[in-house]
């Protein structure tokens, strides 16, 4: 059988961003947040740490603890995807430690393990080609022997292969600096108390994209798979993680009738009603549709949203993505000490969505020359944000203003309507580029 013509899922290093010295700085508010009695001496402990107090939106209300109250048998230490997957399904939501070691490939076997059988890339590119085809009737109708329909069906057996739920009080943690999950999608649905920490994650590939002829004026191909989803759950740290896209970068796809034949959806989505979420250290690297929280704009959707999806981004390093980072609908969002580095691919950093209430300050830009600040945030509606004390190229810089000037079609508005208060140490942030790219992502948690 023949399907994609790339999709090589090959074993790769982490990226060197996630390789930096530990850094011991700032780890005595862990140290004291370790559940037990004698906390500051397992401090040095991972698997039992949580979140500090105070720590942003995750340490709202009773706090985020994961599966630090485990006993003995509720810890786990796993190197394979089956493994993985037996320990999250194992003593439903009970406390539980689940420790990552080394690399496990959620598709080790390749995507033609998912295959249906007949299914044929080269034959769905030839049923499907525009000039044959068209570009006014989608693929929806199509039987289930048709090229698409093997494609639905093929697409099907790796959703239930390459997704994994995550149960209530969990905690995933990485052994050691080399602990990596590849091709996997973490599904944080409907649970409460979860921490991720410690782990590079290579983005997984959709092995099957759809062809939409009807999506924009040239078809385009559609992807899906999220690296990590939390979907209307609570209490989530994810903390000094490494999101990119590994051995599978865009810039080595191919094209598909004269379109990018796109193998990714985002790294991290927080949508459906998710609140209290803190994501903290983490790196965030050569990705494009990085980070959504909100994912509809639609009033079904908004009834769940407000009032919910508050989430703190603070001390990540966004290196070399396109848009989203996050883009934001109806959300208290708190984005603080980030360091955002661009190339010449950028789209935007923050996205300004339906009733979004995000607050942007002490952050540092590096743009490259010729890529203005005014592009560091997008509206996509008219909502009020705080942008204060950012830096670009380490210049203070006022984004709210500098983006008016030069996109006056798209006025935002200054003034979110709240002030953050759960932050622990805000660093200057002339310091932010030296402080988070030695000290952020998998490798460096202590």
């Amino acid at each position: 059988m023949n399907t994609q013509k790339w999709h090589g899922h090959a074993t790769s290093t982490v990226t060197s961003v996630a390789r930096a010295a530990v850094a011991v700085v700032g780890c005595t508010a862990l140290a004291l947040a370790v559940t037990g009695p004698s906390a500051q001496a397992q401090g040095r402990d991972l698997a039992r740490q949580t979140l500090p107090a105070g720590d942003g939106w995750a340490s709202y209300g009773t706090g985020t603890t994961g599966g630090a109250k485990a006993d003995a048998e509720h810890v786990h230490t796993v190197s394979t995807w089956a493994e993985f997957k037996a320990a999250l399904a194992a003593d439903g939501d009970a406390p539980k430690i689940i420790k990552v070691k080394g690399t496990i490939d959620a598709v080790s076997e390749g995507c033609d393990a998912f295959a249906a059988e007949g299914y044929d890339f080269d034959a769905y590119l030839t049923k499907y080609a525009p000039e044959t085809w068209g570009l006014d009737t989608d693929l929806s109708a199509e039987p289930d022997d048709s090229p698409e329909g093997l494609r639905r069906i093929s697409a099907a057996a790796q959703d239930k292969a390459i997704k994994v739920n995550i149960p209530s009080n969990t905690t995933i943690i990485g052994v050691g600096r080399n602990a990596a999950i590849k091709g996997a999608g973490l599904q944080i649905k409907g649970v409460d108390n979860v921490i991720v920490r410690n782990i590079a994650f290579e983005s997984p590939i959709d092995c099957f994209p759809q062809w939409d002829p009807t999506d924009g004026d040239k078809g385009n191909w559609n992807s899906e798979y999220d690296t990590a989803v939390v979907h209307g759950s609570t209490h989530v740290w994810i903390d000094h993680n490494t999101f990119t896209d590994g051995s599978h970068p865009d810039s080595a796809a191919p094209t598909y009738f004269g379109m990018l034949y796109q193998q990714h959806d985002g790294e991290l989505d927080i949508v459906k009603g998710a609140d209290h979420v803190t994501a903290s250290w983490n790196v965030f690297a050569d990705h494009d549709k990085t980070i959504l929280v909100g994912n509809s704009d639609s009033e079904s959707t908004a009834a769940g949203d407000r009032g919910k999806l508050k989430v703190t981004f603070h001390h990540n390093l966004f290196s070399n993505l396109v848009e989203r980072a996050p883009r934001v609908r109806f959300g208290q969002v708190d984005s603080y000490n980030n360091h955002f580095v661009a190339n010449d691919d950028y789209g935007y950093s923050f996205g300004i969505g339906k009733e979004s209430q995000l607050v942007a300050e002490h952050n540092a830009f590096t743009l490259p020359e010729g890529i203005s600040a005014a592009k560091v945030l997008k509206r996509w509606n008219v909502s009020p944000l705080t942008a204060a004390d950012n830096t670009v190229n380490g210049v203070v810089t006022d984004l709210i203003a500098v983006h008016n000037a030069e996109i006056p079609a798209e006025t935002l508005e200054s003034g979110a309507g709240w002030t953050p208060t759960l932050r622990t140490k805000v660093d200057p942030v002339k310091a932010v580029p030296a402080i988070v790219d030695h000290r952020a992502g998998a490798g460096n948690a202590c």
